[in-house]
């Protein structure tokens, strides 16, 4: 015989809204932190330090699983408060005063900050291509294009 798993604790409707409100507070200190550890990987791809971008990898990778982790979480609990197409926006509209404020504002930071951490990643891959690009070209010989006629 085998010992029964212990069923995961059910949330209460304040329960959800508590993890919603907090899950928003702490992604919005994670992006800040992610932005952050973006633009230390510029850099460091700008003055070629493996080894740094490296260390960074390692930092950002457990930061957005987290992160992914609670946007699933945060999904899955705003259709189970107001249903199967219900947004954070409709789960906003409906929260009391001064929560809501609060709450609209935090938010909207973090979906800024989302997207400077997309605009991020795409600059920093974009360099890291090119870099990956001239390497290749230098040490493999180029397609001809500035070779004297």
């Amino acid at each position: 015989m085998t010992a029964a798993t212990p069923a995961a604790p059910r949330l209460t409707r304040r329960g959800a809204v508590a993890a919603l409100v907090a899950g928003v507070a702490q992604d919005l200190h994670a992006a800040a932190e992610i932005h952050a550890l973006l633009e230390r990987q510029f850099q460091a791809a700008l003055r070629h330090r493996g080894a740094e971008l490296a260390q960074l990898a390692e930092e950002l990778t457990p930061a957005l699983d987290a992160m992914d982790a609670r946007r699933r979480q945060r999904v899955a609990l705003v259709r189970a408060l107001h249903g199967p197409d219900a947004t954070m926006a409709t789960f906003i509209a409906t929260q009391p005063e001064p929560g809501r404020a609060t709450l609209a504002a935090n938010w909207g930071e973090l979906e800024r900050l989302v997207v400077a951490c997309k605009g991020a990643t795409t600059r920093n891959g974009n360099l890291l291509a090119e870099q990956f690009t001239t390497m290749q070209r230098v040490l493999h010989g180029g397609d001809g294009t500035y070779a004297p006629r």
